[in-house]
């Protein structure tokens, strides 16, 4: 995995379950911006995400990243939240910078259920 982008590591350890781990890719000091519909959840510690994650509602849930690149120490990604193996919940767009030490310090995300902006290409790919 080390030729992945830190963003795709991230996703790639929250989605095995340890969340732990991936927690440990933050910086002590991060800040942070969850935008869910309804909602926004922000932190500014590890401790926070840790808090948020934890207290997500136990879902098999995976994060498929559709699109990733990076552009010097900020990196993205655009993907589907998975639940079950089977039904797609939404769509997120993510961007995370990364301190001189290579910890993640930045991060915010936003979710939706039902916009997808690649919703031309993947009905395209069905029609194939």
């Amino acid at each position: 995995m080390t030729d992945a982008l830190v963003i795709e590591q991230y996703y790639a350890i929250l989605d095995s379950g340890r969340i732990e781990d991936a927690v440990a890719l933050l910086d002590e000091s991060i800040e942070f911006a969850i935008v869910l519909p309804g909602t926004v959840r922000r932190g500014h510690t590890r401790a926070d995400m840790l808090d948020y994650l934890r207290g997500r509602p136990p879902v098999d849930r995976r994060h498929v990243l559709l699109r990733t690149s990076s552009a010097g120490d900020v990196q993205f990604a655009y993907g589907s939240v998975v639940e079950n193996e089977t039904k797609t919940t939404g769509y997120f767009l993510a961007a995370m910078h990364l301190g001189a030490d290579g910890a993640i310090d930045a991060y915010k995300v936003s979710f939706d259920t039902e916009f997808s902006i690649l919703t031309r290409e993947l009905a395209h790919d069905k029609r194939d």
